[in-house]
């Protein structure tokens, strides 16, 4: 095989009660990607439509995960990349981890699988680190694993896959501005009380059993984020306006999808998610604030083959 055509899906980090350790694979959303080999040993972007985004190897995150992939291999074979980016930049629902984690399956692919999946992760990181400053996994590795990702330790790198629930709906609200992961970063305290760093590992932990026991309520109740939410969602427009309106209509949960400014409410059921996606649509348009929402079952394969 010479040529691969991907889908490179979006995914929710944090998921409120897991900063850094926790995420999900969607469904539906995501960038395409075409890697082929090429005959004079050259790692190349040739194509980005979409977004305006680097073609240089050095300065794009999908270009830092292949060539560190193809360094730890000693690898001379050339590739060359091409991005269709539907995912928008900033918008906190894993752009860059879509591009890293989408290059280095193909290649890997291309290949002939030299590395697992769960392998390919730390590759995928560091496309992260450029983006971000910070080499976090909890977007690449449901990106490339799917469903529910944890990240149990960071060194040793170790990731757990964790199941979904077959009612599980994402709806996501993306407010239409940028907001960098730097940025949003740049906000967080360093020291936290202890108080509030016990509630959140029991929502963590809570949240871990009911995915494995199937239990939607106990779930909902463990959407809760204690240290990040409070300093984060003044960045967002409306955010506890589209919370309360995620409560009473019935959604599981509600919070901040990664960085921002995109929000995650979680619902049972199709039924749920399409009257939380009707309230905030007619909420949003009210306040004549441009945005996109997307409505996903979690997807349990992470980055597909196309034909």
């Amino acid at each position: 095989m010479d040529k691969i055509k991907l889908f490179a899906p979006a995914t929710v980090a944090n998921l409120s009660c897991g900063f850094d350790v926790l995420g999900c694979c969607l469904d539906g959303v995501g960038d395409e990607m075409i890697i082929s080999k090429n005959s004079d040993q050259k790692l190349r972007i040739t194509k980005i439509t979409g977004q305006d985004l680097p073609l240089n190897i050095e300065e794009n995150v999908a270009g830092v995960s292949a060539k560190a992939m193809l360094t730890e291999l000693d690898e001379k074979q050339g590739f060359n990349i091409e991005i269709k980016k539907n995912i928008k930049a900033g918008s906190g629902i894993g752009s860059s981890a879509a591009s890293a984690a989408g290059t280095v399956f193909g290649i890997n692919k291309l290949l002939g699988e030299p590395f697992s999946a769960n392998e390919l992760i730390k590759f995928a990181m560091e496309g992260e680190r450029l983006a971000s400053g910070n080499a976090h996994a909890d977007n690449v590795a449901p990106a490339l694993l799917g469903d529910f990702s944890l990240v149990k330790s960071y060194d040793p790198l170790e990731i757990i896959s964790l199941p979904s629930l077959p009612e599980l709906r994402m709806l996501i609200l993306h407010p239409l501005i940028e907001l960098k992961t730097r940025d949003s970063r740049s906000v967080i305290r360093h020291n936290v009380e202890l108080t509030k760093a016990i509630s959140q590992w029991g929502n963590l932990a809570a949240l871990v059993s009911a995915l494995y026991t199937q239990d939607y309520e106990l779930l909902g109740r463990s959407l809760k984020d204690e240290i990040i939410e409070p300093v984060r969602s003044i960045l967002i427009p409306y955010f506890d306006e589209l919370k309360d309106l995620a409560a009473k209509n019935g959604a599981l949960g509600f919070g901040i999808s990664g960085s921002g400014p995109s929000v995650f409410a979680m619902c049972k059921g199709d039924a749920v998610a399409e009257k939380v996606k009707a309230e905030f649509q007619e909420f949003y348009q009210d306040k004549n604030i441009d945005f996109d929402l997307h409505l996903s079952k979690i997807n349990p394969e992470g980055i597909k083959i196309l034909n």
